[in-house]
């Protein structure tokens, strides 16, 4: 299990510098463009590992549906929103916005799965979002310093919790693995498409041949999409929900650590404020408190 749990963390890891990666991404090449290219390298990377496992086969008829269902959520709202949202907010920002994903797959659960909900739950909910308006709407400006990009971030947070519920609600027949490389290689097709629709210059993907961007590029494709993603889905099985919300926590701090040192943006105190209450909404909303309060109550009655 510590193995596992060493895995989770290293995911935590690599997804949270790699908003500061995205970030730098966006700000060079058009984000719609430039997220097709990365989703389709992950894609094809995450085929090729199935390839080497063995467990590469193409999805039946049925599957295929579910797929692309699942695809145009989880792949192209997704990722789409949060490359272009990036570029009109800071990576600090958006890392704080990221971290409120496990609720906001709770809420959906609720909402539309009608899964039933404790009021510590629900008093959850609102300390993450109450951290979210601290960190976005407070400051000089007050609600005129809210930033669209921030609002844009959400919106992808709020299609890829609805993937999950889309997932747990349509369970694919197969591997989750393969299902990952089979969503990522479909939705950067539309999302490149959408992209030209949009006009932007695909040969501003030339500029991937600089070997800084490059290495960014290579690092947020291969090791946080493809290595990430596969490692999460099948490291989360061997642990858990309530014990993945805590660890995304992490996602959140780290992205947040990365933001400060590589992109030099400044974290003020409305940022660490936020962070606690996201954190702890995360904490209380998503039932980690109440397992770790049951397992409490199942040693103390073995006693």
């Amino acid at each position: 299990m510590v193995k596992i749990y060493i895995l989770i963390l290293l995911v935590m890891l690599l997804w949270g510098l790699n908003l500061s990666a995205l970030k730098v991404l966006v700000d060079a090449i058009d984000p719609m463009l430039l997220t097709s290219f990365r989703i389709m390298t992950a894609g094809i990377a995450v085929l090729v590992i199935c390839s080497v496992m063995g467990i590469l086969r193409l999805p039946l008829k049925h599957e295929w549906l579910v797929i692309f269902y699942i695809s145009i959520f989880n792949v192209v709202l997704h990722h789409s929103l949060i490359a272009v949202g990036l570029e009109m907010t800071t990576g600090i920002n958006g890392g704080l916005i990221l971290g409120l994903m496990p609720l906001v797959t709770v809420m959906m659960a609720v909402i539309i799965l009608r899964q039933r909900v404790s009021l510590l739950r629900v008093s959850g909910f609102i300390l993450g979002f109450i951290g979210v308006a601290v960190t976005t709407l407070t400051g000089a400006d007050g609600l005129a310093a809210i930033s669209l990009g921030d609002l844009v971030v959400f919106l992808g947070v709020i299609a890829q919790g609805f993937s999950f519920v889309l997932i747990s609600k349509l369970k694919p027949t197969f591997d989750p693995r393969l299902a990952t490389g089979y969503m990522l290689v479909i939705g950067s097709v539309f999302i490149f498409l959408f992209s030209q629709a949009f006009g932007a210059g695909i040969q501003e993907i030339t500029y991937l041949f600089d070997w800084k961007l490059g290495s960014v590029f290579l690092f947020s494709a291969i090791l946080a999409s493809a290595f990430g993603h596969m490692t999460y889905n099948y490291a989360i099985k061997k642990v858990g929900p309530a014990e993945s919300a805590i660890f995304i926590n992490l996602n959140t701090l780290f992205s947040i650590i990365g933001a400060s040192i590589f992109l030099n943006e400044i974290i003020t105190l409305n940022h660490v404020i936020g962070f606690i209450l996201i954190l702890s909404g995360v904490f209380i909303g998503t039932g980690a408190v109440e397992y770790m309060l049951g397992k409490r109550k199942e040693r103390e009655v073995k006693r």
